[in-house]
């Protein structure tokens, strides 16, 4: 049986002299979410590899999650968090990739959030390496996103959370066909994730069925994939199977479909 996958997990841990947060950062409950913690979600629902991502209080310090990814072989993968004003952003790629990390979180901010020459050196390595930009964006950021595209169409990009369309409550068509023109881009992908963020945002979130079934026309199964946003998935009442009860009772889906959802993509994506 091909395997599910979470395609989208922070950890951290209170341990904060041995993994210290970055000054100024702000806290988020709970107080740890470890490896042990999550498993006690995950692994009930069949989960068996994970890719983690960097947590924003760590900044660049990427070490919690290489040691977690180290202390679970085979069950995690990485995405990391790299200063894209550093001095080499692209050998930092490359250090990482070399522990296993095969994305690399960047997060939208202004007008002009792609536009330094640093940003572009993470783009050109990630389609020379095939690492891949993992997108935390809003709509107003997807027409930055296509140009970029458009200028690095070798580079892998993943948009998390249906690029947070519905963030505001509220279920935009038009947002929807700005996020499924990015498509045209065959690098593109999409996490059908952070149910319990969008839309109504109440389980069992059949209010996002008809924008899941519109990206899914767009990109087809192998360019979207599952993934949970824990443990903001399980906080504040919500759960953690009903998020993958979505993809598994969404209809008319085929077998074939779920699989690549569920698990192959994100293999195919992190993995591999």
């Amino acid at each position: 049986m091909p395997p599910i996958i979470d395609a989208h997990v922070h950890v951290w841990t209170d341990d904060r002299q041995r993994y210290p947060r970055a000054a100024g950062e702000r806290d988020y409950e709970p107080a740890s979410f470890t490896p042990e913690q999550l498993f006690v979600h995950s692994k009930p629902a069949g989960v068996t590899k994970i890719v983690l991502i960097q947590m924003s209080f760590y900044r660049f310090d990427n070490s919690y999650l290489l040691d977690m990814m180290r202390a679970h072989p085979g069950v995690f993968g990485g995405v990391g968090i790299v200063d894209s004003n550093g001095p080499d952003p692209a050998l930092a790629m490359k250090k990482l990739a070399e522990q296993g990390v095969r994305g690399f979180r960047i997060v939208s901010g202004g007008a002009d959030w792609l536009a330094s020459d640093g940003m572009r050196s993470m783009w050109r390595t990630g389609a020379a390496t095939q690492l891949a930009m993992c997108a935390l964006a809003k709509p107003d950021a997807f027409a930055s996103l296509d140009r970029m595209c458009a200028q690095f169409p070798e580079t892998p990009v993943v948009i998390d959370h249906f690029g947070r369309v519905g963030i505001d409550g509220t279920i935009r068509d038009a947002e929807i066909r700005q996020l499924c023109a990015l498509a045209r881009h065959r690098h593109v992908k999409v996490k059908a994730s952070a149910f319990y963020a969008l839309g109504r945002k109440k389980a069992p979130y059949r209010d996002l069925g008809e924008m899941f079934r519109k990206v899914f026309e767009t990109f087809g199964p192998r360019r979207i994939m599952w993934a949970s946003d824990c443990p903001f998935q399980v906080m504040g009442g919500h759960q953690y199977a009903p998020s993958i009860d979505f993809i598994r009772q969404m209809k008319p889906l085929s077998a074939e479909d779920r699989e690549w959802l569920l698990g192959r993509t994100a293999e195919a994506t992190f993995f591999a």
